[in-house]
């Protein structure tokens, strides 16, 4: 049975952790870099009868150039609600409209806002590392309590608490490659 459940609380930790990299992940993709990606404007939330909605679900998003992304909306009544969504937005483009479609033309970075952009990238990533060692704090009361409780030995206790670590050191090395691409992503001209 405690073999069950060490294997049972480092697969949650393992879970936990793999879930706080996605979240970094899915944040760090709305971080701009030099070039387009739609994933800068899918999140924004345009009024839509009322309702906050996200443009992905509202337009079709592409990148035709390496610094253009255009927003073509299925319905056309919405492309001004597009526009002003952006516009308030901290995108800082203004979108350029034919009627039929929203274009965006991403201007180059200047060399303070690649660092600021870098800055804020090792902040997330930092929030990220707290994040995974509350998984791992949680992982180890749970492991405690099981101790206590009859669940683990003391050898099996001492050795998930070992197996959670190691999983965090992982997950914390998976991050660390993630910031650093993103910040050579941003900082590269």
């Amino acid at each position: 049975m405690s073999a069950q459940t060490q294997q049972k609380i480092v697969a949650e930790t393992n879970a936990a952790l793999e879930k706080a990299l996605h979240h970094v992940q899915d944040l760090l993709r709305a971080v701009r870099t030099g070039r387009a990606s739609t994933a800068l404007v899918e999140n924004i939330r345009v009024d839509y009868y009322g309702s906050p909605t996200p443009i992905n679900q509202l337009a079709s998003l592409s990148v035709p150039e390496p610094r253009q992304i255009v927003i073509k909306p299925f319905d056309a009544s919405v492309l001004a609600e597009i526009s002003k969504a952006i516009l308030k937005s901290e995108l800082g483009i203004t979108p350029q409209s034919d009627g039929k479609m929203l274009r965006l033309q991403m201007p180059p970075l200047s060399g303070e806002q690649r660092l600021k952009y870098a800055a804020k990238v090792k902040e997330m990533c930092e929030e990220g590392r707290v994040a995974m060692r509350n998984v791992r704090r949680d992982a180890n009361k749970q492991a405690d309590a099981e101790s206590k409780g009859g669940g683990l030995t003391e050898d099996e206790h001492k050795k998930t608490l070992e197996r959670v670590q190691d999983a965090l050191k992982e997950f914390e090395k998976k991050l660390d490659v993630v910031q650093a691409a993103k910040v050579k992503e941003i900082t590269e001209v």
